[in-house]
C-alpha cells in the first residue's frame, strides 16, 4: 500500500509509541538526526492527523466498565445515530460496518446506574434504532497500553532501550479523581505531550504538583500513553471488527493467541452473544482472507467467526468528535 510517509516517519512514531514523552533531542539522537529534524516531522505528523499521542485511562483502574455496542439502524438513519453517539463525552471509536446498517462504538461507564441508562433507555428509544448488543469488557487480552506499533515497528532492541523512560513501580489501592486531576487527564486525552507549564495553567497547580500527581495517576495503574495513527503509516488498510464464539475452556488460550497476532490492534474477552472480540487490520483483502482462513482459522475451539469491515470511523479517539473521511486510523480498541 503506497503512502506519502517514509521510515523516518515510522521510526519516529516507534519511538513516540515507546516513550510518549521522550524529548526530541533524545528521539533525534536515537535515530541520528537532529532534534529540529524530529521536531518539525512531529509537527507535520500531527498537524495532518496522522499521529497524537494521548494520555488515556484505564477504565478498570478507576472501577468504571467498557462496552462494546452494536447498534442496527436503517440506513437511513445510521449515520444521524452514529454522529449523535459521537458527541458523547463516553464513546470512541464509533464507526459504521456491515455496509452501513450497524455501528459500532465503545463507551465507558462509571456506574451501573449509567450503564442501565445508556443501555436500557436512552439507545432502545432512539427513533429507527432497530436493535442493540452489549458486550461488557471482561478481560483485555492485547490493547491499552500493548500498540500495533510494537508489533510494525522497525526500532532494533538497542534503540528501544535507549528510549525506554525507567520502569514505575505500581501501587495497588482505589483511586479517587478530583477536579483539577479531571482538568489534567482531559489535556492529556487531547495533547499526550502538552508541556508542563500548559498544564499547571490548565490545572491551577503548580508545575512540581503536576509532575508528582502525573507519577501517582501512572503508578495507580490510571494513566498511561497512547498514540493515535494512519495505519496508512504502516502498510494496513481499514480495519475489520471480529465477534468470534469459542468454547470457554479455551477461550484464554484462543485470546492469548490472538493477541500475539502482528494483524491485531486489539483482542478482547466479552460478555454477549459472542465472547471473544478483536481489531484486525490487513493491508487488503486478500490478506484478510488469508488471515482468516489460517491464522484464525488455526484457533482452538472456535465455534463461530462474524467479520464485520469498517467502512466508516465518525470518531476514532475519546476527545475528537469530528467526523474523518476514512477507517484507516487505529488504535487500542475495536
Amino acid at each position: 500500500m503506497e503512502s506519502d510517509y517514509d521510515e523516518l516517519d515510522r521510526q519516529l512514531v516507534h519511538a513516540l509509541q515507546v516513550n510518549g514523552r521522550a524529548p526530541f533531542s533524545l528521539i533525534g539522537e536515537v535515530l541520528g538526526v537532529s532534534d529540529r529534524t524530529i521536531a518539525r516531522r512531529y509537527a507535520r505528523l500531527r498537524s495532518s492527523g496522522a499521529l497524537r499521542v494521548i494520555g488515556a485511562v484505564d477504565s478498570i483502574a478507576l472501577g468504571a466498565m467498557d462496552w462494546f455496542l452494536r447498534v442496527r439502524c436503517s440506513p437511513s438513519a445510521a449515520v444521524q445515530v452514529a454522529e449523535a453517539l459521537a458527541r458523547r463525552p463516553d464513546t470512541s471509536w464509533v464507526s459504521l460496518t456491515s455496509g452501513g446498517t450497524e455501528i459500532t462504538c465503545t463507551v465507558r461507564t462509571e456506574s451501573e446506574a449509567d450503564s442501565e441508562t445508556l443501555l436500557l433507555a436512552k439507545l432502545p428509544r432512539t427513533p429507527r434504532v432497530e436493535g442493540v448488543t452489549a458486550h461488557s469488557v471482561l478481560h483485555a487480552f492485547y490493547g491499552g497500553p500493548d500498540s500495533l506499533v510494537a508489533k510494525l515497528g522497525s526500532l532494533d532492541e538497542e534503540a528501544i532501550e535507549r528510549l525506554t523512560p525507567p520502569p514505575i513501580e505500581r501501587r495497588p489501592g482505589p483511586v479517587r479523581l478530583d477536579d483539577g486531576d479531571r482538568k489534567l487527564l482531559a489535556a492529556l486525552a487531547a495533547d499526550g505531550r502538552a508541556e508542563i507549564e500548559q498544564l499547571a495553567t490548565v490545572t491551577g497547580w503548580s508545575p512540581t504538583t503536576v509532575r508528582r500527581r502525573m507519577t501517582e495517576l501512572r503508578e495507580r495503574g490510571v494513566l498511561y500513553l497512547d498514540i493515535d495513527v494512519d495505519g496508512r503509516m504502516f502498510g494496513v488498510g481499514p480495519r475489520t471488527v471480529l465477534w468470534l464464539s469459542v468454547a470457554p475452556a479455551y477461550l484464554t488460550e484462543a485470546g492469548e493467541a490472538l493477541a500475539a497476532h502482528p494483524e491485531i490492534a486489539f483482542a478482547a474477552a466479552t460478555t454477549g452473544p459472542t465472547n471473544l472480540c478483536a481489531s484486525v487490520v490487513c493491508a487488503n483483502q486478500r490478506e484478510l482472507y488469508r488471515y482468516l482462513t489460517t491464522r484464525v482459522a488455526a484457533l482452538p475451539a472456535i465455534a463461530h467467526v462474524e467479520t464485520a469491515p469498517v467502512i466508516r470511523t465518525v470518531k476514532r479517539a475519546a476527545t475528537e468528535s469530528v467526523a474523518v473521511a476514512s477507517s484507516s486510523g487505529w488504535r487500542a480498541s475495536p
